[in-house]
């Protein structure tokens, strides 16, 4: 039976694009339907007193999150696509962390043209013409799974979780594996949480 996945997502997060990149491999060996949907860690971090230089990322990451929730509004079968792109010229080729408006405008535009997107879906970077509904996509995501938490976040069957926090990309039946390990967690009604100290940053391959 196909299980569904549901994967909240900010293209901007080095975590979230690891995760992303185990469930695309466990597509490939157990039957799932993966459904993507942005979240926003400027919406999250939004009316925050926090470092400034780490605000300055937020307001980069505003932009390629308000593209999502417009590709996500009007051309939701393209949002899978659009985050392997995007998410691909941001972390395998090294341009995360990007700061300040517009920060990632021109990864925006190559991303469209490369998935042959219109060039003017970019011009929703820099209005709020979308985060309603940013805001609408991101609240499904963490009242799903409750506060105190960022992206990524993963809906198993009925249960929702931050994570699973990983840095380095398992593949193919390895993948398998630890997918069927979290579908069994997110089965018991009462288990909440596994933590322990991250020792590196996740380790990015390029496609």
């Amino acid at each position: 039976m196909t299980t569904p996945v549901k994967f909240w997502f900010d293209v901007s997060c080095p975590f979230a694009w690891a995760t992303s990149r185990w469930i695309k491999e466990v597509e490939k060996v157990r039957d799932i339907a993966v459904e993507f949907e942005p979240m926003s860690l400027s919406v999250l971090n939004d009316g925050r007193d926090l470092d400034s230089e780490y605000m300055k990322m937020m307001e980069a990451n505003w932009g390629p999150a308000r593209v999502f929730a417009k590709v996500k509004t009007e051309q939701p079968e393209k949002v899978d696509e659009l985050y392997t792109v995007m998410g691909t010229l941001i972390h395998a080729k090294g341009n995360g962390g990007k700061k300040g408006d517009g920060g990632y405008d021109e990864i925006i535009a190559q991303a469209l043209e490369q998935i042959g997107l219109p060039a003017d879906f970019a011009e929703v970077a820099h209005t709020e013409e979308y985060d309603e509904k940013l805001r609408e996509y991101h609240h499904n995501g963490i009242s799903s799974v409750g506060d105190e938490v960022g992206t990524p976040v993963i809906k198993l069957g009925d249960t929702a979780f931050f994570g699973p926090v990983i840095t380095r990309v398992p593949k193919g039946e390895e993948a398998g594996e630890l997918f069927d390990a979290s579908v069994r967690l997110a089965q018991f009604p009462y288990f909440f949480e596994l933590k322990r100290s991250r020792t590196e940053m996740p380790q990015v391959e390029e496609d």
